[in-house]
């Protein structure tokens, strides 16, 4: 049973993290995610957002975590659900998809 709409968090930037150089953009990843995750979870309620780490923040929670991705150097793009880091660097659909499994989500295959 679901418990609510879930925010998915996608912290990055616009330049690519230093160790991530062959990978995606954290914007391309966030645009990616947002597509497979409808394509996971059809009429499923979920909101996928993006928050840019360099740039400043009205809500206070996404502020003080894109603080955190900078101060404790993460490799961006860091996917988070409920304050729970998710993915990292190259986030894996798998791991996304069962950490929305846990809150009630059902796959449709």
């Amino acid at each position: 049973m679901k418990q609510e709409c879930v925010e998915i968090i996608v912290y990055g930037a616009e330049q690519i993290c230093a160790s991530c150089v062959n990978l995606p953009t954290s914007k391309d990843t966030y645009e990616w995610l947002e597509a497979a995750l409808s394509r996971k979870f059809p009429d499923q309620q979920f909101q996928v957002s993006y928050v840019d780490i360099f740039q400043e923040q009205e809500d206070e929670e996404k502020a003080n975590f894109a603080s955190r991705v900078v101060e404790e150097e993460l490799f961006y793009p860091v996917v988070v659900i409920k304050g729970e880091i998710v993915g990292e660097g190259n986030p894996k659909l798998k791991e996304i998809v069962k950490e929305m499994e846990r809150y009630g989500y059902e796959v449709n295959e």
